[in-house]
């Protein structure tokens, strides 16, 4: 399995739709077994052409355009947005299941609180069904 995160600066690139560089991990038995880090291209066509081309199962990332989640997931890539921190962090919290954690989520993102819900929902839904495939 692959998942794949935009960087800037050793951190979730805050918007995926402007993102110029991928950190691709490959994981097995629930660890890190490989990382490649490499360019993407500036428009949604060709980030998902790239996305598809790394074999990546899974987009971790900040903020995304509707049009471009809807792009990535008709490619068969499951996408949880709304993510922020360092790229070792939220790949720990990932094979954790810990990625629904206050402490991953963008501030000012529906999760931080407790009134407003829907993406959290969204993505913890996308994790547990994550963990249950692993």
């Amino acid at each position: 399995m692959k998942i794949a995160m935009p960087i800037w600066n050793g951190r979730i690139s805050p918007v995926f739709d402007v993102a110029g560089r991928l950190v691709v991990l490959t994981l097995a038995d629930g660890t890190v077994t490989g990382r490649e880090e490499t360019l993407i291209g500036p428009n949604p066509a060709e980030k998902t052409r790239r996305l598809t081309e790394l074999g990546a199962n899974v987009l971790i990332c900040g903020a995304v355009s509707q049009p471009l989640v809807l792009m990535i997931e008709q490619a068969g890539i499951q996408v949880i947005s709304n993510i922020c921190g360092e790229t070792d962090q939220v790949a720990a919290a990932y094979l954790a299941g810990r990625l629904a954690e206050p402490d991953y989520l963008m501030p000012g993102c529906c999760g931080r609180r407790r009134r407003f819900r829907g993406c959290r929902r969204r993505n913890r839904t996308m994790m547990n069904k994550k963990r249950t495939q692993v």
